[in-house]
């Protein structure tokens, strides 16, 4: 017998939180940010691997002179965002602002991918709270609920304070503790209720 996916739920401004037993080297030990799910399926960005680049190094490779309201930026990591357009950058924000090429996640939130949120952190150091990736993590319609299904993520409704305020290595704990849950506790295999 199969068992039916549910394609009603909506994780957008939710985490997806990886189980131990992932198998996927991209998304082992990963907090995944869903910055939207809908029919088509879902985009997130995964927000607790910093790369070995920082935002001075990207800011120079993008040839935008890093200006006075960059410098407070130019320290921060890069991110590996999730294995889709590993070449193409994503700036996760808060305030939303008004960009060229913005997705709004939710009444503070937004995912931007266009030049201009670059050149703004550069001369006026805003958008204030950034978390830039290089990539997303991209699933088909279906997908990410077929997932579900077979206990890959476990989910809970995401808490800004985490995406920008908690160190990368402290992420996924602090998720987890938003579920009540240790993730040194949990097992290897999980179960259906």
């Amino acid at each position: 017998m199969s068992q039916a996916i549910d394609t009603s739920v909506n994780l957008t401004h939710h985490f997806l939180i990886a189980m131990p037993a992932m198998a996927d080297p991209n998304f082992s030990r990963t907090l995944t940010y869903i910055c939207e799910h809908n029919a088509e399926g879902a985009l997130g960005i995964v927000v607790n691997r910093p790369t070995d680049m920082d935002l001075a190094t990207l800011f120079e490779r993008v040839d935008i002179p890093l200006a006075t309201g960059g410098h407070a930026f130019s320290g921060l990591p890069v991110y590996f965002g999730g294995p889709v357009q590993t070449d193409r950058g994503f700036v996760l924000h808060r305030p939303i602002g008004s960009w060229q090429s913005t997705l709004k996640v939710d009444h503070s939130i937004a995912l931007t991918s266009s030049r201009d949120i670059l050149q703004s952190m550069s001369e006026s150091g805003e958008p204030g709270e950034v978390l830039v990736t290089l990539g997303y993590a991209g699933w088909s319609a279906g997908q990410l609920e077929w997932e579900l299904s077979q206990n890959a993520w476990l989910t809970v409704a995401a808490d800004p304070r985490i995406l920008f305020d908690v160190p990368a290595a402290e992420r996924l704990p602090a998720a987890m503790q938003l579920l009540g849950v240790d993730f040194a506790s949990l097992s290897e295999v999980a179960g259906h209720a």
